[in-house]
């Protein structure tokens, strides 16, 4: 997410983005030890870092768009928006087909990913390299998901409906509007959360089923609003330490155990509720108001903010392939915890590779081809 030029550059904002991140990598890989249990999941809830990241984008965008659109056509928006996500969701299609045929897969009754046409994975891959998701009869990991060969594309589908609608509608509305529908959101969000068999808010990321698109566009409202309220209405206060602080807090947050076992949902319910709707306005507020001293720390997290999205579109590809080998060997967490290391290791080496000779060269000739410096 690119800021204008004439503002100050929310170096924290960036690190947060780095740190969500990586939490959601280690939490995909202990996932698979839970066995469908949420309760025994490690990092419990690490899920909430894709409604944390719908809260940043709807900040970081309002902060650098709102007072550009004099000067800013809707194709612009459109254009910078794609040339900022599209080259990453055409890497993370890829890396997803290239290992399709060594990871792991619900039994379809027909043999699984082993028997899958080749020629069905590439027509998979290139849809989703479009970031438009695919019904049932493509869905050839068996898992349900919108993105076959890449799971967390489905957040991006939603990030790219709320650009536009941000694009057409929202940047349009007084503060008021966007206060009223933010509160309408959060009762949806709560609803949700109560509601849910699991008292959680997890889910989205399938076109099939309408209870999964009703909880991706409930994750997506409420945050991707409260971050646009937040660049608006909020005053920032100078934090000490506030990297490290925010930091901390949202590892905690993200790590936090579940609550209330199988028996009282709605314990676990109320704390996604107070993260989401509390907690996380909280640390982006600390994070924007805050200041990185030191060229290193500046460095780290510039680091942090531009290999967060590399990270986060590429990993899972590498995480399915950690699956195959835990569940065809039957491999209990004691036993891999060297190979789930590795498995985190070489999906940040990947996403750095990516980023460096790909992503960061691509985005400049794009955006020197078609975006006008205004």
């Amino acid at each position: 997410m690119e800021i204008s030029q004439t503002k100050p550059h929310y170096e924290i904002l960036d690190g947060l983005r780095g740190v969500a991140a990586i939490t959601v990598v280690f939490f995909h890989v202990f996932e698979i030890f839970s066995n469908g249990d949420h309760t025994k999941q490690i990092i419990n809830h690490g899920y909430l870092a894709v409604d944390f990241f719908f809260m940043l984008s709807g900040f970081v965008i309002s902060y650098a768009y709102d007072n550009r659109w004099d000067k800013m056509t809707l194709k612009d928006f459109f254009i910078r928006r794609l040339v900022r996500l599209q080259p990453m969701i055409i890497i993370g299609s890829l890396i997803g087909a290239v290992l399709f045929y060594f990871q792991h897969s619900l039994n379809l009754g027909w043999g699984g990913i082993a028997e899958t046409p080749v020629w069905k994975v590439i027509l998979v891959m290139v849809i989703g390299m479009t970031v438009f998701p695919v019904g049932k009869s493509l869905d050839i990991r068996g898992w349900g998901e919108m993105h076959p060969l890449n799971g967390p594309s489905w957040s991006l589908f939603f990030e790219y409906i709320a650009n536009i609608v941000y694009a057409l509608v929202l940047r349009r509305l007084s503060k008021i509007i966007l206060i009223i529908l933010m509160i309408i959101a959060g009762a949806f969000t709560i609803h949700l959360a109560f509601t849910n068999p699991n008292g959680d808010m997890i889910g989205g990321w399938s076109i099939d089923d309408p209870t999964q698109l009703k909880i991706g566009f409930t994750r997506l409202a409420f945050p991707f609003l409260a971050g646009i309220v937040l660049a608006k209405v909020s005053k920032l206060k100078f934090t000490k330490k506030a990297f490290l602080t925010t930091s901390i807090l949202l590892v905690a947050l993200l790590a936090f155990p579940r609550l209330g076992g199988n028996e009282a949902h709605w314990q676990n319910a109320l704390y996604e509720c107070f993260a989401l709707m509390i907690m996380f306005p909280l640390v982006i507020w600390l994070g924007a108001g805050g200041k990185v001293i030191g060229e290193k720390a500046n460095r780290f997290c510039k680091f942090l903010g531009d290999i967060s999205y590399p990270i986060y579109i590429t990993h899972y590809p590498i995480v399915y392939v950690f699956y195959a080998w835990v569940v065809n060997n039957k491999i209990p967490l004691e036993d891999s915890w060297l190979q789930g290391i590795v498995t985190v290791i070489v999906s940040i080496a990947f996403a750095y590779f990516s980023m460096r000779f790909y992503d960061i060269p691509v985005r400049k000739w794009l955006a020197s081809k078609f975006i006008t410096k205004k």
